[in-house]
């Protein structure tokens, strides 16, 4: 059995149920480089596993995912030479130069691996509550269906924070439609559960302290479908997307991505690969709160 350091893997229903847990409270669930691998290795321990029917992903304390992990003492130690670096660090690209190593890193590790979580062989679930940021919204957005607490609330705010044109895993104009994915990702603004549930990105709201019964619930539901229809199910929505242009539009804007950090890359004196104050970025940890994306608001400074 491994021995997950920031998560934790559990079997419920005699093996029907697989729940998989963030567990990194403190950082509100950021994802530094040892959880995104023992997410990979427990996605894949429960495809794996013929008794799962469905997986539900959920994270500890009031946050699910507060996104990439920017500077915790172990997201920094994981990151460089010595007996706490992680041994990823330095393959898939890691010792090569530049923009190559950066491209492939983030392409193993950000982008692959979330496409692959979505076309996982089973059934996923999203269990979110509290603000979902940025990457954070990736994780959620590689699962088949969405629960939200009735708390949740949802923004990317690379853009105003990094000055970054979104997550690696672009799938903001599928998730919230071409408009409001400018308008929040030009902003930073949240859109809220309700909302999330009218755009069709959120399947179920439950009350917060109702989330994980009701969504266990709601898994047993679905772990009653028959194996074959259930995965034929998602197959078939998934191919019908990706013939829409999802898959390729996700490749390109990987690319941008890419580009976006090259060009900060290049200007910044440190070669700091995102957006600095001395280009009018406001830096991520000292950022105002998230507001919300108000229809009738405009002004970033009401309210």
């Amino acid at each position: 059995m491994p021995d997950y350091r920031y998560i934790k893997y559990e079997l419920l229903d005699d093996g029907l149920i697989a729940r998989i847990t963030l567990d990194r409270p403190r950082t509100r669930n950021a994802q530094n480089r040892g959880l995104l691998v023992e997410l990979n290795e427990a996605f894949l321990r429960a495809e794996a596993d013929d008794t799962v029917r469905v997986v539900i992903l959920c994270g500890a304390g009031p946050l699910f995912s507060s996104g990439h992990d920017m500077g915790s003492r172990e997201a920094l130690e994981e990151r460089q030479p010595g007996p706490n670096q992680h041994p990823s660090v330095t393959a898939n690209g890691g010792t090569r130069l530049g923009a190559e190593a950066r491209m492939l890193q983030e392409w193993h590790y950000f982008f692959e691996n979330t496409r692959r979580w979505r076309n996982l062989r089973k059934i996923t679930i999203a269990q979110v509550q509290g603000t979902v940021f940025a990457a954070g919204l990736m994780l959620m957005w590689a699962c088949d269906l969405i629960v939200a607490a009735d708390n949740a609330s949802f923004a990317d705010v690379v853009g105003t924070r990094l000055g970054m044109c979104g997550v690696e895993y672009f799938a903001h104009p599928w998730e919230f439609g071409p408009r409001k994915a400018k308008e929040l990702l030009l902003t930073g603004d949240s859109i809220d559960a309700q909302e999330a549930y009218q755009l069709g990105m959120v399947s179920k709201i439950f009350p917060a302290d109702e989330l994980s019964e009701r969504t266990l619930e709601f898994a047993r539901r679905i772990a009653k479908t028959n194996t074959m229809a259930a995965l034929l199910i998602k197959e078939s929505v998934n191919q019908s997307q990706d013939n829409m242009g999802f898959y390729n539009a996700l490749n390109a804007c990987f690319s941008i991505h890419q580009l976006n950090h090259s060009h900060w890359a290049e200007i910044n004196e440190n070669h700091y690969a995102v957006g600095t104050a001395e280009f009018g970025v406001t830096p991520w940890n000292e950022a105002p709160p998230v507001q919300p994306a108000l229809k009738e608001k405009a002004d970033a400074s009401v309210g």
